[in-house]
């Protein structure tokens, strides 16, 4: 059973470049122009502030997405809104990061490969390619597809606003839901 005061926390997932943190910086501009008390954690961010003792390991990026979890949880209990962003690359982690959460929307932001690798805003996918990088996630490293998100958005054929809206109407509780 859900308490009424518990927010819900908006988990963005998806592979590098796919548009996680563009859209939900367009959620948060949104929610905070109505009020609502809310916090974005940045997977990006909070791994540099909170987790600079991890790499990149198995172990050490499920190790991060509980940490995410456990800072939702505790913000969303305490009823703040609150977004993640992080490429959390593993079914189990994300599941288990969730279930701490008393209610969540589950993002996959998911574009083909070809379209990340052309956009390639961080040169992660080209060093990766040049030998540069190992361990991506998507390239040598796995990315396990959400096999049930609450909503799947793809950026190649979704526009910005397009893709907000979709996630702004997820949090519309159903029964004020019109149309």
């Amino acid at each position: 059973m859900s308490d009424s005061s518990t927010a819900p926390v908006v988990w963005f997932t998806g592979l590098s470049g796919a548009g996680k943190s563009t859209i939900a910086k367009r959620v948060v501009d949104e929610l905070r122009a109505s009020g609502a008390a809310l916090e974005w954690l940045d997977g990006d961010e909070v791994r540099s502030i909170l987790s600079p003792d991890l790499g990149f390991t198995r172990v050490d990026r499920d190790l991060q997405v509980t940490r995410l979890g456990y800072i939702a949880s505790l913000l969303a209990r305490n009823g703040v809104i609150t977004i993640v962003s992080a490429i959390s690359p593993y079914d189990e982690s994300r599941k288990r990061a969730l279930e701490m959460c008393q209610r969540s929307v589950l993002v996959h932001v998911d574009a083909p490969l070809s379209v990340l690798e052309a956009r390639d805003t961080k040169g992660l996918y080209r060093r990766a390619r040049e030998g540069l990088l190992q361990g991506l996630t998507g390239v040598d490293d796995p990315y396990e597809v959400p096999l049930d998100p609450d909503l799947r958005i793809d950026t190649s054929s979704m526009t910005i606003d397009e893709a907000v809206t979709e996630v702004l109407w997820a949090l519309t509780p159903q029964e004020t839901r019109i149309g």
